[in-house]
């Protein structure tokens, strides 16, 4: 499916632009807000691609890397370092109070950066991982600030200020530093000493590994990633970043592409909900090319969520978004000579990602709608590590 998969060139727009668009005061592109909802909305693949952020591409380089030498810490060094998926809570220090003040010129003064450790970011004393955490926490800033004035500006297309209210009122943002392994990596960790928790895995999660497709729940995601070989950073061998989406509109599987040095936006499924189905979550996976064998991949990711006591309605909500099984049956059987393959891919999907009426319920909390997702998902109690 990988190497098949149709190319998605993902919309950009200037990181300039987006604070131009995000100011009440300034005078704004009607054509860019438009192609920013036509592509967030419910016939678009809901993410794009924000480009020339300054400083983040210096910053990228080198933090990204980090995630790499995390991973393969000696087994001593591990022994005292959670770092399989490296995490930090970054918080609005001004929070509540910020909805109230309501700035017009923008929204970095709501981003006075407190941070809590969820890993061990501050445990790292060798030189390598000297400016690790404020490293961190800069990125993080940045990637928050591309969020908030993203919100605003769907805010404004919507109507009323919902998702940007949900994001102050939660104080805080998730940021997590992830590696994928390559397959000489795996070969590294394998000879350096077995994974304790490795083998203890939910018997559902093997099915659902095959496609490992996902929707995350928080409001939207915000990613940096590049590529990685023989432990040099490297373009895309295809020049795609390897992340893939289903695009529920046209019932299909896309490759993603964007420009090197971008930050790609994703809608969750909180945004999804608040938004009544006027944004639109899109399933996800990421996938190693089988050829490139030494190819790994470091990402860092923003994910910007409700408070956890926020309460979800699902009145006014699309129900073919909520109960999307008959909607899409109906599609596959109308279409069915169409493109067989692609219907039998749709029926798949639907076997492995549990629809949105099985897991949010009307009143439920953000943290009862996240807890539920993630059991469906993945099993257990649904409690999320914090590790």
């Amino acid at each position: 499916m990988e190497e098949g998969c149709e190319i998605l060139q993902l919309y950009e727009i200037p990181y300039s632009d987006l604070l131009l668009l995000s100011s009440s005061s300034a005078s704004c592109s009607h054509y860019q807000e438009r192609m920013i909802m036509k592509n967030l909305g419910p016939t678009g693949p809901g993410l794009f691609a924000i480009t020339n952020v300054p400083d983040a591409s210096l910053l990228r380089r080198k933090l990204l890397p980090l995630a790499r030498k995390l991973a393969l810490l000696s087994p001593d060094d591990r022994k005292h370092r959670n770092v399989s998926s490296f995490a930090m809570q970054l918080k609005y220090a001004q929070g509540m109070e910020a909805i109230e003040s309501k700035p017009s010129d923008g929204v970095g003064s709501l981003l006075n950066l407190e941070n809590e450790t969820m890993g061990s970011i501050g445990d790292f004393e060798d030189d390598v991982f000297d400016n690790l955490e404020n490293m961190f926490k800069a990125l993080g800033l940045c990637m928050m600030e591309i969020g908030l004035c993203l919100a605003r500006i769907c805010d404004r297309a919507i109507g009323g200020n919902e998702l940007e209210q949900s994001l102050l009122e939660s104080c805080a943002a998730k940021g997590r530093l992830i590696h994928y392994h390559s397959m000489v990596d795996s070969l590294v960790l394998r000879e350096a000493g077995p994974n304790k928790g490795s083998s203890k895995r939910n018997p559902n999660n093997h099915a659902r590994s095959k496609e490992n497709l996902m929707k995350g729940a928080n409001l939207d995601t915000i990613k940096s990633e590049f590529s990685n070989s023989s432990d040099q950073e490297c373009g895309s061998p295809s020049g795609h970043s390897y992340l893939q989406v289903f695009h529920p509109n046209k019932n299909k599987v896309f490759m993603v592409k964007a420009s090197p040095e971008s930050f790609i936006v994703q809608v969750g499924e909180s945004a999804d909900i608040l938004s009544k189905g006027k944004l639109r979550s899109t399933l996800h996976c990421v996938r190693r090319p089988a050829r490139f064998k030494n190819l790994s991949r470091e990402t860092f990711v923003v994910f910007l969520q409700p408070a956890w006591s926020k309460t979800f309605s699902i009145s006014d909500y699309p129900m073919e978004h909520y109960n999307p099984s008959v909607h899409h049956l109906e599609q596959a059987e109308e279409h069915y000579f169409a493109d067989q393959d692609q219907n039998a891919l749709t029926q798949e999907i639907q076997k492995i990602v549990p629809p949105l009426s099985a897991r949010l319920k009307d009143g439920m909390t953000f943290a009862e709608f996240s807890r539920e997702t993630t059991k469906q998902y993945y099993g257990g109690s649904g409690l999320q590590s914090n590790k």
